[in-house]
């Protein structure tokens, strides 16, 4: 196992903290404009989109060139977006998710 990208992990959580942190540490969140607050409440959901989007879609291949992949991760993302969107639950989207994909390569029907 690689150590290399615990420190990217890192780096990533230090720049992107204040983005996250800004609903809980600021006074007044409630005064702000509603363009601000709706801006603060899709932050995690764009990120976790645009992370899904790159994980799930793109792969690459033995040359280093990306290639669009359609597999079990579009199942499981599918399976998130619409239990968040039914259930307005993260977590459990996420977690039923991870679960579906865990499950379906358990089961030896995907890779």
């Amino acid at each position: 196992m690689s150590l290399t990208l615990v420190g990217l992990a890192v780096l990533m959580g230090l720049v992107t903290y204040p983005s996250r942190a800004v609903p809980l540490l600021t006074p007044g969140l409630e005064r702000l404009p509603r363009w601000g607050r709706d801006y603060l409440r899709l932050v995690g959901p764009a990120i976790l989109a645009a992370l899904a989007a790159v994980n799930v879609a793109v792969v690459t291949d033995a040359a280093g060139r990306p290639t669009f992949q359609v597999g079990v991760g579009w199942l499981a993302v599918v399976v998130a977006v619409a239990l968040v969107a039914w259930r307005r639950n993260l977590l459990l989207g996420l977690v039923c998710g991870v679960l579906v994909t865990a499950l379906l390569r358990a089961a030896g029907l995907a890779a």
